[in-house]
């Protein structure tokens, strides 16, 4: 489904990237993961379009998608959320999941706007979708609160649902469970396991390490945006370069953005 080849960017002399290739199969779940720093998060915002690649390959379902915009991107169904949750916070959890699957479907908002045939009817669809989608994640029962008054997990897991009203072939979920309690944590795995299962391929970063053990098919770990290791969740955990990696950081004390 995507293939990665080459991928490097860089900021002036530093590398955030570095010659990065992997490929994400259909149906899998891929976690990217390394110490604060490690480019992550920029990779993500070079798949997703947010970035351009210094050079490089992405190729998504085989065409060349390096350097498209974000829409184009997730236009082809390849979709990201982000380590904030993007919600309009004052509106309500149904408010906020409908505005979703409008952007999704522009055409229909000036169909819906201008009053123009069939503009009524596929605002009562979306509106269908939208109830369909809050009853598949349990919140159904929070459709008229206002998001930003729910926990942080219910939070998350909004985001999570307004970024598949863009039918995602491949959806990135950046920190899916970032600050998060234990019960919420296991909410978000479970929730990743029912999008796999229902079709979509999820690639995700992920600093909690149970999360990267119990929810993920194979990780590829990097480390100053060079890939030091891939494979199953079990063989990185037991790569030498991976532990080192990480008790290095732990020991430098300090935190590095990326």
């Amino acid at each position: 489904m995507l293939e990665v080849l080459n991928l490097t960017k860089n900021f002036g002399g530093l590398f955030a990237v570095n010659d990065l290739s992997f490929r994400v199969k259909q149906g899998e779940v891929v976690g990217l993961i390394g110490p604060n720093g490690a480019g992550k998060t920029t990779v993500f915002s070079l798949l997703s379009g947010f970035l351009k690649p210094s050079r490089g390959s992405i190729r998504f379902q085989g065409q060349e998608i390096a350097g498209l915009h974000p829409n184009k991107t997730a236009a082809r169904g390849l979709v990201r959320t982000f380590q904030l949750t993007s919600l309009a916070g004052s509106r309500t959890v149904l408010e906020n999941v409908l505005a979703a699957h409008h952007l999704a479907r522009k055409p229909h908002i000036l169909s819906t706007v201008f009053r123009l045939p069939g503009g009524g009817r596929a605002e009562t669809v979306i509106r269908e979708r939208a109830m369909e989608g809050l009853g598949r994640f349990g919140m159904a029962d929070v459709r008229d609160e206002i998001a930003m008054s729910l926990p942080h997990g219910r939070q998350k897991a909004l985001g999570i649902l307004m970024a598949l009203c863009a039918d995602p072939k491949l959806l990135l979920l950046d920190e899916p469970t970032a600050g998060m309690s234990g019960a919420e944590t296991g909410e978000i795995m479970s929730l990743i396991s029912r999008i796999r299962g229902e079709g979509t391929t999820v690639m995700l970063v992920e600093h909690d390490l149970r999360v990267v053990m119990g929810a993920c098919d194979r990780v590829i770990v990097l480390n100053y945006g060079n890939k030091i290791a891939e494979g199953s969740p079990e063989e990185v955990a037991r790569d030498p370069e991976v532990i080192s990696a990480y008790l290095g950081f732990e020991q430098s004390g300090g935190a590095r953005n990326g």
